[in-house]
């Protein structure tokens, strides 16, 4: 009988990749797949540990299953990705009920290390994060199947005071875009609508093994490919931002008009003691020119709010700056005092409770701004993707270009008619509740 493993993916989506990768190493070998845990006889847990949330989660989970692995209901425990990189050492030693440890720069490893470890010889992985990145292996895709993610490097460059990624993952190395496109069109073939191409940063694609920005070319080519009918594009650094990559959102029909672009912040003093790259002023200007060349464009940024020495003025300039962009979509994180950062050995570290504060301040003004941008869409006619129907009633659940996967906000769509996930519909936006928009469909829909 074929062992079953559970995999539990954490964190991003770049990490979401790692685990599809490491199902896709395990498929077809001695192993079958399952999301009960009461049937697993192995769990992987692909841990994230970016800000102090999201180790807790890691951590919480951990001890979930090692709870599992104590009392026999398992065989094996793996603790892989960021935390496991970060941490090896703790783990070990806090929680033994963990059997192996595979690093971010080992996901090849994973069957060679389940294979070792059953043969009786326990073998943590961890490779090397300067090695070059996977590209086009198996994947077994968890997303669906409508979308997937093109992760197109590995690793960063940026060393923002409060980050620890580039310590975790290494410096930055793009993937070749030739392997690139022949992974997309996998994908492609595999049924996939909508790509999303993801890195830590994508703006400096092909920086360090063509010498230049690829980004654009990288998007032109995946835009000839059949069976793509959305591409969408995350993580793009401001400062990174040039007329060739606005030329190509605003040419190629198939990309999304949706950028992310993390700005942290909106108070040169504070953005200049992150490490970041740009001014206030430059960010202002970057965000004017994408909404002058692409007027139907969705921004989407996230902010870090109670950063070390963060004053209660330069909160108040963040606000100012907030109400004065008006982002189409907004996400704000409390600073998180990671150790082996600069940051994290800055004077004047905020009180949990004013940068939680200062959270709900920014989220309250957003949720106005967002607000009158839904009730802005009343009447206009949009295409959507079906994400799935709402159990016991007559509607589905589906996105705009405007929202992505799991970060952003949905359409709800009120009808009788049978929709399978994954089709592309168009519809009427007949109102909207919170976040989210309200519409009915078109008598025009394609697949």
């Amino acid at each position: 009988m074929r062992d079953k493993i559970l995999f539990i993916s954490l964190g991003c989506d770049k990490n979401l990749v790692d685990s599809e990768r490491m199902l896709g190493f395990l498929s077809g070998k001695n192993y079958d797949f399952t999301d009960d845990e009461a049937e697993a006889d192995i769990v992987v847990v692909n841990t994230c540990c970016f800000i102090n949330d999201a180790k807790q989660e890691s951590i919480d989970t951990i001890l979930e299953m090692a709870g599992l692995r104590k009392s026999g209901a398992v065989k094996a425990l793996v603790v892989a990705g960021c935390l496991a990189q970060r941490y090896r050492e703790e783990i070990q030693k806090e929680i033994p009920e963990v059997d192996l440890i595979v690093g971010t720069a080992a996901v090849d490893e994973i069957t060679q290390a389940l294979d070792e470890f059953f043969e009786g010889k326990k073998e943590n992985h961890y490779g090397n994060t300067d090695k070059s990145p996977l590209a086009d292996t198996k994947r077994v895709l968890t997303t669906g199947g409508h979308y997937a993610y093109l992760k197109i490097a590995e690793g960063c460059d940026k060393h923002c005071t409060y980050c620890i990624i580039p310590k975790v993952r290494g410096r930055y190395r793009s993937i070749p875009m030739e392997s690139l496109i022949k992974e997309a069109e996998t994908l492609a073939a595999e049924g996939v609508k909508e790509l999303i191409v993801v890195a830590q940063e994508t703006t400096v694609y092909g920086t360090d093994l063509y010498g230049k920005k690829m980004l654009p070319e990288l998007l032109r080519k995946l835009s000839r490919i059949d069976g793509f009918r959305w591409i969408r594009v995350l993580y793009c650094y401001p400062e990174e931002i040039d007329d060739e990559l606005i030329r190509v959102l605003k040419e190629e029909p198939k990309i999304c008009h949706y950028l992310d672009l993390p700005i942290q912040h909106g108070c040169d003093t504070i953005l200049k003691r992150m490490g970041r790259r740009t001014t206030k002023e430059e960010l202002a200007a970057i965000i004017g020119k994408l909404r002058k060349e692409i007027p139907d464009i969705c921004i989407r940024t996230t902010l870090i709010t109670g950063f070390p020495g963060e004053t209660e003025a330069e909160h108040e300039e963040l606000l100012s700056f907030v109400d004065e962009m008006e982002f189409d979509r907004l996400g704000v994180f409390t600073y998180s005092q990671e150790e082996d950062t600069p940051a994290a050995l800055m004077p004047d570290q905020i009180p949990e409770e004013v940068k939680e504060e200062r959270r709900a301040q920014l989220m309250e003004l957003q949720q106005e701004i967002a607000f009158d941008a839904a009730l802005a869409m009343n009447g206009r006619l949009v295409d959507a993707i079906i994400e799935g129907k709402v159990a016991g009633e007559d509607a589905y659940v589906a996105r705009t270009y405007k929202d992505a996967p799991n970060v952003d906000g949905f359409l709800f769509i009120n009808t009788k008619r049978e929709l399978m996930t994954g089709v592309f519909v168009k519809c009427r936006i007949t109102g909207a509740y919170e976040y989210d928009l309200i519409g009915e469909l078109e008598d025009e829909f394609t697949q």
